[in-house]
Formats: C-alpha cells, structure tokens, sequence
C-alpha cells in the first residue's frame, strides 16, 4: 500500500510541473538557509577539535570590577587566575593561556602575520588538537621558558614550505627564535578560545608575577565528566564570592565567571553582557528558535495553499475512493504520505544546495581555516525540518479533503 501512494506521489508531482516547481523551490531554499546558519552554529561551539569534549569544559576569559558609579572589565590576569582558579578542587585539569596577540614573520621578503597564543603545558590535555607532526611541548618545557613551538598546518606549509620536516625546525616570530616541536591541524577562527598560528610556552608572553587583576589570558576547567560541570561551576561561584575586591574604595563587587562555550560565545558577541550574572543563553535560544520557527512558517502556509488547489483538482478521485468505502483516516495517510514524499525530494535538493554553500564558504576564507561540514548532527535537524515542512503543510489539506462527503467530491468540489 505505501509503494502504491508513492507511485501516485510520483505522477501527482508530474502532473503540474510549474506547483511542483514552487513547491520544491520553497522547501529547499529554506532548507539550505536553515542547514546553513546551523552548521555555523555548530562550527562554532559544537562539539569540534580542538574542543572536543565541550561538554566539559568551562572558560574563564573575563574579569570586571563594578560599582554604581563605575565600571571596568579585561581579561583576567596570569596572577589571579593562578591564585584563585588553578587551586579549585571540582576540575580533573585548569590550564591558563593567553588571550591571543600576533607576530610578525618573515620568509624571504615575504610578511607572515601570525596569530599567536601563549600556554602552560596543560593546555594539551585539557584541549584535544590533531597533531600531524611532532608533539605538543611538555609541563617541564613551559616551567623553564624553553623557546619551543607547535605551529599550524598553514604556518608550516607557509614557512617550511611542507609539514613534513618542519619538526626540529627553527621558525622566527617577532625576531626571535622557537625550536618546532608539533605541527597541527588548521584550527578555525570560529573557535577562537584556542586557534592561533603558533602557541608557544605561557612564560614567554606574560609577566606571571604582575599584581593586577586585569591582563590577557584566560582559564580552561575541564571536569572529570560531563554530570560533574555543575558542580565545577557551583565550586567557581562559591570561591569567586570571597576573592576581595581590588581598589575597594573605588569597586564594590568583582564580577567573573565561568562560562561553556556556547554562553562565553554569546556573552562576547550577541548580548555583550560580560559583566552580568545572566549569560543570555536562554534569551538567545528563544530568539533563535522563533526566528527559526517564523522562517520556516512562511513557506509552510505557501505550501498548504498549493497543497489546497492541488486537492481541489482530485476532488472526483476522492469521491470515488469515498463511494468504494475509502476511510477518512487512510485518505488523509495517503494525503500525508505523498506531501511528505514532495518534502523529502526537496529536502535532498536542500542538503546539496547546503553543502554546495558550505563548500563556497570555505573555499571564501571569509572565516579563515573554516571547515563548515554537514555532518550528522546538521542532517538530524534537516530531517527535522523536513518532517516540519512535511505534517504542517499536509495535515489540514488531508483533513478537509477526507471529510469531503462523497456526492460532493464526484461532483468536483467543496464550497
């Protein structure tokens, strides 16, 4: 019986070429542009090397100083983190890195602007990066400031020429000399917590006995499991509430948190609310899903209307299967199967124009080192769309239709 609605799917579909055409054109561009802002998404704090494990990890990237009549806020510095944080009991490891800042290389008279990022030896373990080459450089190389680096794919290609033998290798940043230790995979500029062209070891970078609270790094918790990020979080707050206030005669309260990835992402670039307790997740996942929910409503109703007239054109057909004993519930199965098949063909339609524009993005270097993908999570939320598309545009055209008497029906229409 289901073979036979689809093969009736099939020659409704044929026998008006130009609804079918519309109807095709609605779902998959709004398909696409829904599988595309959604692997962005994804890309950015989805679970993705070098932040495999995000649902463990917490990032500490801002502090702020607050009182009624002023307010100032900056990353936080080496000394307080090390003071405050890296003592915290919940986390199985912190690390403490920089912010991020360049250099300048040169190959040839060729200029190499470079991201770079200072870290201490944890930061390996905590984060997980695809090393192609070499190794990351080790606790006791940091403790001794030795002048080593890990570089990224592109540094080396750009610099050595090739991965292969840039291990052992001298690069010069800034004039000044690092011993290659590891090369590794492109990280995107989406994940811009850990990318950079060149890290190299924490105490290279930063004054670690500077007093102040303000200055250019950040903390990374990792928690022994994903049940115990909570926890982690609670432990943060508790600690953070007795740290004493620096310059108490001017700031009454020291705000700083610790954030997932998805909060730190929209604390800095949508609500850019750094120094406040909300960190407008839940605001931003309201807006985002009725944006969502109107984008893809529009086409819906289109659909239901051409979904109407489509009906209206069979009217005798369902007077027949009505008069031969026809139920209203196997007419309105037939009806839903065969607008769910119209849904399926443009939703395969959409994934390729998706992926035809993931493709176009990261061959654009408009985000550098992108890798925009469709992946399995991405195609679990086009199968969601589709079926979406699939039971709203069909369900009340089905339904009209089967309750359509059947003298009615043979006599070509409904009023």
């Amino acid at each position: 019986m289901l073979l036979s609605y689809f093969k009736i799917a099939w020659k409704v579909l044929q026998r008006r070429k130009f609804f079918t055409f519309i109807s095709l054109f609605g779902i998959s561009f709004t398909l696409m542009i829904l599988l595309v802002v959604y692997a962005m998404y994804d890309h950015t704090v989805g679970p993705h090397t070098p932040e495999r494990r995000v649902d463990r990890l917490l990032f500490v990237t801002h502090i702020g100083l607050w009182s009624p009549n002023s307010q100032g806020n900056s990353d936080p510095s080496y000394s307080f983190l090390n003071r405050y944080v890296r003592p915290l009991r919940t986390p199985e490891k912190i690390s403490i890195a920089t912010g991020g800042s360049y250099a300048v290389a040169y190959v040839g008279n060729t200029k190499l602007k470079l991201s770079l990022k200072g870290t201490d030896g944890v930061f390996w373990q905590v984060l997980d990066f695809d090393f192609l080459a070499g190794r990351p450089y080790s606790v006791q190389e940091v403790g001794t400031d030795a002048h080593v680096a890990v570089i990224n794919e592109s540094t080396a290609r750009r610099y050595f020429g090739a991965v292969a033998g840039a291990v052992g290798r001298t690069i010069e940043a800034d004039a000044v000399g690092y011993r290659v230790v590891g090369v590794v995979r492109d990280v995107p500029a989406a994940r811009y917590l850990s990318t950079a062209d060149i890290w190299i070891p924490l105490g290279l970078t930063v004054d670690v006995h500077e007093p102040n609270y303000f200055g250019n790094c950040m903390a990374i918790l990792l928690a022994p499991s994903a049940e115990a990020l909570p926890a982690m979080q609670e432990e943060f707050k508790q600690v953070m509430r007795h740290v004493p206030v620096q310059d108490p005669k001017e700031f009454t309260e020291l705000r700083i948190y610790a954030n997932t990835l998805l909060a730190n992402t929209v604390r800095n670039f949508v609500s850019r609310n750094d120094d406040e307790p909300d960190d407008g997740v839940a605001r931003f996942g309201r807006i985002a899903w009725g944006m969502a929910l109107l984008f893809m409503l529009l086409p819906a109703l289109n659909l239901v209307n051409l979904n109407v007239s489509r009906m209206l054109e069979r009217s005798s057909e369902i007077g027949v299967r009505k008069a031969f004993g026809a139920t209203a519930g196997r007419l309105v199965g037939q009806f839903l199967v065969e607008n769910l098949f119209l849904t399926l063909v443009g939703g395969v339609l959409g994934l390729a124009l998706a992926a035809g524009a993931l493709a176009l993005l990261n061959g654009s270097s408009v985000i550098e080192y992108a890798q925009f993908a469709l992946n399995a999570r991405v195609f679990a939320v086009a199968l969601g769309a589709v079926l979406f598309f699939g039971l709203l545009s069909g369900v009340y055209p089905a339904y009209k239709m089967s309750k359509l008497p059947a003298i009615q029906a043979l006599k070509g229409g409904t009023n």
